[in-house]
């Protein structure tokens, strides 16, 4: 069963028992005087069989498995999502290559992807870049680009509802993931701080928190989250009191817990280790030794 939708001025929230826990998500409708669009239709829009409404076109915050679980219901209704996000949209072989995983957890979820989330492709995407703005009549979606996450990965300001729609910057204590091969550490820092300068209504997450609608206790939620990539700076330079290698620090796990097990857990560690060793070698922080990785 469903829990009961929330409306937030012409913004539905698609509600699920799971409250937007992995591998569900929570999906919006938009509603204009000319037209809907429905938002990141995940495995809540599948559950129902649709979304329950006439849909002109669908938007994608990026082309992560959960948030296109339920596209293919809806093989004739465009698809608008950022250039860099388009091929994993049309081919799920291409949505899976950005993972970087080894061939035997690609396989393992190659079948979840078609099992679990229905993934299949869809024949009908355009792209819209930041700031494009979808005009659904007395109701206007701007496109927000927010990389890092994923290179593509965009947000959606909803007017004159105010409603902000972060996709997968979504403020849980989990903490930014940004381990995909497109990810980029940089870029979501950048993101996070481009969020600070944003005023909205309504603040809306992919996941879990599901939406706020206080100003400072979206900036609260926002610095606990960002927080957590000081933390896995400092547990990094920790455990690399002494020289460690690549595989030392992907098998430590600066992401999942230890007992874990997705098939994409080892490639997220893998890239989010990478990427943090890079920028703490970038601060003089850390130095590649032939011993392994050393701070300094």
């Amino acid at each position: 069963m469903s829990g009961p939708d929330v409306q937030y001025g012409g913004v539905t929230l698609l509600t699920s028992p799971e409250g937007g826990r992995y591998p569900s998500g929570n999906s919006l409708l938009i509603s204009g005087t000319e037209g809907t669009v429905l938002v990141d239709p995940s495995l809540e829009v599948d559950r129902r069989s649709g979304a329950g409404a006439d849909i002109e076109f669908i938007a994608v915050t990026h082309a992560h498995e959960d948030h296109i679980a339920g596209l293919h219901l809806f093989p004739e209704v465009p698809v608008v999502v950022h250039p860099a996000e388009v091929g994993a949209v049309r081919d799920p072989e291409t949505l899976l290559s950005g993972f970087g995983m080894a061939d035997a957890d690609a396989d393992v979820f190659r079948h979840q992807l078609r099992e679990t989330f229905h993934v299949s492709g869809h024949g009908r995407v355009d792209t819209v870049d930041d700031g494009a703005v979808l005009d659904l009549g007395r109701r206007s979606v701007t496109v927000v680009h927010l990389p890092g996450h994923t290179a593509g990965h965009c947000g959606l300001l909803v007017e004159p509802d105010g409603f902000l729609f972060l996709g997968d910057i979504d403020l849980t204590s989990f903490g930014p993931y940004y381990g995909d091969l497109s990810s980029s550490l940089d870029d979501f820092v950048t993101s996070i701080e481009r969020l600070r300068d944003m005023d909205a209504r309504w603040y809306g997450t992919s996941h879990h928190v599901g939406v706020l609608d206080d100003r400072r206790a979206f900036l609260d939620a926002l610095d606990r989250f960002a927080a957590v990539i000081d933390r896995r700076d400092e547990t990094l330079l920790q455990l690399l009191r002494r020289p460690r290698t690549l595989e030392d620090v992907v098998a430590h796990r600066l992401v999942y817990r230890p007992h874990v097990h997705l098939p994409f857990a080892e490639a997220v560690e893998r890239r989010t280790a990478l990427l943090h060793l890079e920028r703490l070698g970038r601060h003089g922080l850390v130095v590649h030794t032939e011993g392994g990785y050393l701070a300094v």
